[in-house]
């Protein structure tokens, strides 16, 4: 059993990480300052081919894995970019798993390329404010019209939809009360982002201001049927093919913001000098930082256990479940005691570990809550009934 990287794996985190030099903290404190989509760093990565990593390259990507994304994706929020970083890219990553899994050969060969190039980029509409995480119960119809499908209704917490030019979107096909499975009679479609029908409204947030979420109020959008992913009515097993992909990489933003927040804490303990002694000299300092290492590199081998499975085809719904839990509250635990460590100064925008703690909520909230991990864990590794 070997847990190191392979020379491949090293050479990708450290190109990566080369990329994400020329985006210092003054870049990133900017953005969460001003806002504005980094379309700069978005273009950078592109540039080298790095938004097609998943993606076969018979469709312009490198054609690796979610291990390989896993460790990208980490070295971007790792690099002080944390999730303004991550989040600008992240849908490039896994979004179009599905169209990769079950789109025809026309599809993947019109909707791919782009994306991968970053001629295009795409937002992901699933979520609505009335449901939830409770994906069957979705409400936004999509009605056939001939060679076309007619969408209607509102999305919610849709990142980047500000300057996305296309949109995977889950919508129902048929009516709840129709359909004989609460999985079945939802249609997933990626098509171009019209705003003549959709209206979008940014959601005021409280970190994360360079990547925008967004509340989508949707009225007659035209939606050709060669834009439907698979058969009608299957979209929600399409869409939880990705799912697992998602928490895994989630995961790895969580463990490599946390990381950086670590080294800042460290390098600050090791020079703050009180009582004519450095504080990282005393052991409740000391003792704090020590926990957060452990945790995130506990937390890193379950993204990188979880990764592997789902790279061999295996089952691995708990493990990028947990992975997605212990990252997040592994992550969480160590920005908060990096602002804690700097003390006062951990609350100045101008040492960073203030704008870290407000974005690693997001790997705590999204895209499950640590509370439905445990159900999932509950029931589907120890055999509990359902709670819910």
């Amino acid at each position: 059993m070997d847990f190191s990287l392979s020379q491949e794996q090293e050479t990708i985190r450290e190109a990566i990480a080369k990329i994400c030099e020329h985006f210092d903290d003054q870049y990133w404190l900017e953005k969460d300052r001003h806002g504005g989509f980094p379309a700069d760093f978005h273009q950078a990565l592109a540039k080298d081919g790095w938004l097609g990593i998943c993606i076969p390259e018979a469709y312009g990507g490198s054609g690796l894995g979610i291990t390989e994304a896993a460790i990208m994706m980490q070295t971007i929020s790792e690099s002080g970019a944390g999730m303004s970083g991550a989040s600008a890219v992240h849908m490039n990553i896994f979004g179009l798993n599905p169209v990769v899994q079950f789109g025809t050969e026309e599809q993947k060969k019109r909707m791919l390329p782009p994306l991968v190039s970053g001629a295009e980029r795409a937002c992901f509409a699933v979520t609505e404010p009335n449901t939830g995480l409770n994906t069957t119960q979705l409400k936004v119809k999509a009605e056939r019209s001939g060679d076309h499908y007619v969408l209607s209704g509102t999305k919610v917490w849709i990142s980047t939809a500000q300057v996305a030019e296309k949109m995977l979107i889950l919508a129902r096909t048929t009516p709840l009360e129709e359909v004989k499975k609460h999985t079945d009679g939802l249609s997933l479609f990626y098509t171009d982002f019209d705003r003549n029908f959709i209206k979008v409204h940014e959601i005021e947030k409280m970190g994360r201001k360079a990547v925008d979420s967004n509340e989508l109020f949707i009225d007659g959008l035209k939606v050709p049927v060669a834009d439907r992913i698979g058969e009608e009515g299957k979209g929600f097993q399409y869409i939880m093919h990705g799912m697992n992909a998602e928490r895994i990489l989630i995961a790895a933003e969580g463990v490599g913001l946390g990381k950086v927040a670590l080294k800042r804490a460290t390098n600050y303990a090791r020079e703050r000098v009180v009582f004519d002694r450095p504080i990282g000299q005393n052991q409740g300092i000391q003792h704090p930082l020590a926990a957060c290492w452990m945790e995130l590199e506990a937390a890193n081998l379950m993204v990188m256990q979880a990764a592997t499975l789902f790279d061999k085809g295996e089952s691995c719904g708990a493990q990028a479940n947990a992975a997605k839990y212990l990252a997040g509250e592994a992550g969480f635990n160590a920005c908060q005691t990096a602002v804690m460590t700097h003390g006062g100064f951990g609350y100045a925008k101008e040492y960073h570990v203030e704008r870290y703690l407000r974005e690693v909520l997001i790997t705590r909230i999204a895209p499950v809550s640590p509370q439905l991990v445990l159900c999932f864990i509950a029931e589907r590794v120890l055999g509990l009934p359902k709670s819910y």
